[in-house]
């Protein structure tokens, strides 16, 4: 996709929409449910970058849009909060590049910073999109020792829904 992205998009996306349909969808087995990513982010931060970018052809981004309004008027995809760990795009590529993940290595820093306008755009500025649930920022440009005690900060707000403060 990151090779060709004219190509692979829509087919690429079509699929996250499913991957991410049927993670919002299954049932429920312990009373909280963590995502990486969720419908809601993969609409409004992955498939717009593709349009915006002219990755997408209008057609394709028209299709993907109106599947995930059916979806979100006809299924169950709410979310409680979304925590956001904001992270600036040149230290995501200094770490992208330590991962050293054979399929990461065609990723230009120019993609993580279009991605992070477009969830600074979606969850902090509220510019075009709602969001679909209170927003939680957390600061992440930290090392793992650090982000381990950042989040065990946060512990009580982000697992314990009547602990959470409500609006972003």
């Amino acid at each position: 996709m990151y090779r060709d992205a004219w190509r692979w998009g829509l087919t690429l996306q079509t699929y996250v929409q499913l991957t991410m349909l049927e993670q919002h969808t299954r049932p429920q087995t312990s009373p909280v449910r963590l995502m990486e990513r969720s419908i809601h982010s993969a609409r409004y931060v992955f498939v717009e970058n593709l349009y915006r970018s002219g990755k997408m052809p209008e057609v394709d981004y028209v299709v993907l849009s109106e599947w995930f309004n059916w979806i979100g008027r006809n299924l169950d995809v709410h979310v409680d909060l979304i925590v956001y760990l904001r992270t600036n795009p040149e230290n995501c590529y200094q770490r992208l590049k330590k991962r050293c993940r054979e399929e990461e290595k065609v990723i230009p820093l120019e993609y993580l910073r279009a991605i992070h306008h477009l969830y600074e755009e979606w969850l902090i500025a509220g510019d075009r999109f709602s969001v679909a649930a209170p927003v939680l920022v957390i600061e992440a440009d930290h090392d793992m020792e650090k982000m381990l005690e950042v989040l065990e900060q946060n512990r009580n707000q982000i697992l314990a829904p009547e602990n959470r403060k409500r609006g972003p």
